[in-house]
């Protein structure tokens, strides 16, 4: 009986499946490789080719759902495409913080903090997770969402595996891949526990098998090129390679521990109550030029920096990074509760009503759906799901105390000098100085720039909606920086007007005083200073006549002040008369006197 054609072509897919597995395994590798060389651009042909590579991929994985090359192109496709949270979704098994020997209440918030993935998880399952013999068990598990159809090549892997020395050579890439994904998703601590591991790996791998090489086999070419994951049968074709994605591992994982010492002297000088070194810590990692710095490690250490920011009584810088780590995201739980704590503090309580309310409707959405908000990978800053209802119940009675003060009129009564960071009677210059500074950091249009610098991995954020919220939320702080400006300086010039008029009263008291002190002083003069009287028998009229050299130089001077003259009229020439006699010697006879004429 002839065999029908659905039946020939069955045969002959089932004779040449494992021929078609290996080109579209290869052509994905090519197209990889196209990727890799191909320019960092949105439109370019790293996308297309490594979406090319991923359709192949797929293809292969319909027919063969468990094969472990095809799994590995897969990850090593979304790590290229920059879907990194498609690979922790594929390999969530070996992140270290989603360990299951946690606790079920928080589970989702270790998953998603990666902060606080060392206390949550105990030392002993997360050896057991990252020990070489685990992938013998649960390769299986990771790869059961692709399981399509019975392959026995599953059955011929944990077969072979039974008797193969390094079974962990062909998994070791999961640990890389995924502690690549890992950085980016800003899962700091997982990153660097899944690069160290990836690298003990390969370097025990790379022991094993240098057994049986020969000497020409250690050149500093090949050493570089086999210290990476790849099964030996692709080694010779990958030196390449190999030898960069190497480079390329080691370069990321000391940019992690950098980072991750930076962010722990940080945190220590904030506990050690030292806000300015803090400050200094956690800007040398905001304002690193160097190293991508994913937005969800950025944001934590933002609300941090704005922690020791507002220690160090600097207000307005602390709402300000603040306002940035809630551009960048804005359900991000610590964020919220440090901005409404700063506003409170300032006296914008209208400000702070509406964070508070804003927390409040995250903190339903979480008792809801039993889970924190956002994506499992992202971090919440420590903040663990079994935290939230009584953070909820601690939130209510202040939202209605809030709205009460603001119905009670205290809404404008903002503490403008708290917010600019200057004292109370502080003068023109230093309040000149201080507004200089913060609007010079602080201006609309330059807090937008902070967000060029981050990776942003999150699907629903791009950078035209970081920079649009990062824009309105200045704009915010920099009128209120404004109207406390304008506030303090109608303050500090009445002060000065007062004072002003108080130096004139102080002046003119003064004035006063040496005038009368003056005027005693000229009263006081002796009587012996003044020469006596010489009578005129005729008219019977006795004139007093002082001499010039006698009279005080303080009460002439007073005299002089006052626009009058000592002598006047025809008196200074009768004086010259009496001056004629005198000389003469004639003392005894009459001066023709007229009396008309004098004017004493």
């Amino acid at each position: 009986m002839a065999v029908s054609s659905p039946d020939r072509r069955r045969n002959w897919l089932r004779g040449h499946r494992k021929q078609i597995i290996g080109d579209y395994l290869a052509e994905a590798r090519a197209a990889l490789a196209a990727a890799a060389a191909a320019p960092l651009d949105g439109e370019g042909g790293e996308h297309s080719a490594a979406t090319a590579a991923l359709g192949l991929v797929e293809a292969v994985l319909e027919m063969s759902p468990r094969m472990e090359a095809a799994l590995e192109l897969r990850a090593r496709s979304l790590l290229a495409l920059r879907r990194y949270r498609a690979v922790a979704d594929m390999l969530r098994d070996y992140i270290p913080s989603c360990t299951k020997p946690c606790s079920a209440d928080d589970t989702s918030s270790s998953s998603s903090s990666s902060s606080s993935s060392s206390s949550s998880c105990s030392s002993a399952s997360r050896t057991d997770l990252l020990s070489p013999a685990r992938d013998r068990f649960d390769a299986a598990s990771a790869a059961s969402r692709f399981l399509c159809c019975f392959d026995i090549s599953d059955l011929k892997h944990r077969v072979l595996a039974g008797f193969s020395k390094n079974t962990s050579a062909d998994t070791q890439w999961r640990y890389l891949v995924l502690g690549q994904a890992c950085f980016h998703l800003g899962l700091m601590e997982d990153a660097a526990a899944l690069l160290q591991t990836g690298r003990r790996l390969a370097s025990a791998a790379f022991r094993r098998e240098s057994v049986c090489w020969s000497e020409d086999s250690f050149s500093p070419s090949n050493l570089t090129a086999n210290a990476i994951s790849a099964p030996a049968s692709r080694r010779a074709s990958k030196s390449g390679a190999a030898g960069s994605e190497a480079e390329s591992v080691s370069q990321l994982l000391a940019h992690v521990k950098l980072l991750l010492r930076r962010r722990a002297a940080a945190v220590a000088a904030l506990d050690a109550d030292l806000p300015a070194e803090a400050v200094r810590h956690f800007s040398k990692v905001l304002d690193a030029r160097r190293g991508v710095l994913p937005h969800p490690f950025a944001t934590a250490c933002l609300v941090g920096r704005a922690e020791a920011l507002r220690s160090s009584g600097r207000a307005a810088d602390a709402i300000a990074d603040c306002n940035r780590a809630l551009a960048l995201d804005p359900a991000f739980i610590p964020a919220l509760r440090s901005r409404a704590d700063l506003l409170e503090s300032v006296g914008a309580l209208s400000d702070c009503l509406r964070d508070l309310e804003h927390l409040k409707l995250l903190y339903d959405a979480a008792l809801r759906d039993g889970k924190l908000p956002g994506p499992t990978w992202r971090p919440q800053g420590g903040v663990r799901f079994s935290e939230i209802a009584g953070a909820h119940r601690a939130l209510t009675p202040r939202i209605q105390q809030l709205r009460g003060r603001v119905a009670g009129g205290e809404a404008c009564s903002v503490d403008y000098y708290a917010l600019l960071g200057v004292r109370r009677g502080c003068t023109r210059s230093e309040l000149e100085r201080a507004h200089l500074l913060l609007t010079l950091k602080l201006r609309p249009d330059r807090c937008a720039s902070f967000a060029e610098r981050l990776e942003l991995v999150d699907e629903h954020r791009d950078l035209d909606a970081v920079r649009d919220q990062a824009r309105m939320s200045a704009l915010s702080l920099y009128r209120m920086l404004q109207k406390g400006y304008s506030f303090i300086m109608s303050v500090v010039q009445d002060e000065e007007a007062a004072e002003r008029q108080r130096a004139k009263d102080a002046a003119a008291a003064t004035a006063a005083a040496a005038l009368a002190r003056e005027q005693e002083e000229t009263a006081a003069v002796p009587e012996k200073a003044k020469i006596s009287s010489v009578s005129v028998p005729s008219t019977n009229v006795q004139v007093q006549v002082t001499q010039a050299a006698a009279m005080p130089t303080a009460a002439m001077a007073a005299a002089a002040a006052m626009g009058s003259p000592v002598f006047q009229g025809v008196f200074c020439r009768d004086m010259a008369v009496v001056g004629t006699l005198l000389s003469r010697g004639g003392f005894d006879r009459p001066i023709p006197v007229k009396c008309e004429a004098m004017s004493c």
